[in-house]
């Protein structure tokens, strides 16, 4: 009864691969949508040249187009990390990725759920970054005290990255 209920209980494993599967049409279609964003940004600035209509805020359509297309594929990297972190984690290793051994394989590359959020919070981190310089971008100042708050808010996000860059590495 007990060697029964073992098996059943660590077949239950399984049912990761729902996260997994899904993750992964969530990221195919978070970069489907990043890549039509990216698209009709081009369109825009193809249409404006060509028939020499200059819209109003052209320059901050166009950017914010690009950085918000950037965070979508941003959260789509995350939704590849999580589904490949959690197919090593509870499946198995994805024996193709270690054939080689080179470096630029490890990158997905997961060995505990400490290591998965880890790089997943790092992305999760530069998401949020990438949003903040997208509505920074599109915003207006009106005095010299927002300019102040926007060099203030821009240093407390290049320390923040900096000792992000510092998490986990060991000398």
């Amino acid at each position: 009864m007990e060697k029964l209920f073992e098996s059943g209980l660590w077949g239950s494993r399984f049912i990761v691969l729902l996260a997994v599967i899904f993750g992964l049409l969530g990221a195919i279609v978070l970069f489907a949508v990043a890549s039509f964003d990216i698209y009709e940004t081009l369109k825009l600035v193809i249409d404006t040249y060509v028939n020499h209509h200059h819209p109003e805020h052209f320059h901050e359509l166009v950017v914010g187009g690009i950085i918000g297309a950037v965070d979508l594929y941003l959260i789509g990297v995350v939704m590849l990390l999580f589904s490949f972190g959690i197919y090593e984690l509870f499946i198995s290793d994805i024996d193709v990725a270690r054939e080689g051994d080179d470096e630029e394989n490890k990158i997905l590359s997961i060995h505990s759920l400490d290591q998965l959020k880890d790089k997943i919070s790092k992305v999760i981190v530069m998401v949020l970054v990438v949003g903040f310089f997208q509505k920074v971008g599109l915003a207006s100042y009106q005095s010299p005290l927002e300019l102040l708050y926007l060099a203030l808010s821009i240093t407390a996000v290049a320390v923040g990255l900096y000792f992000l860059s510092k998490v986990g590495h060991h000398h």
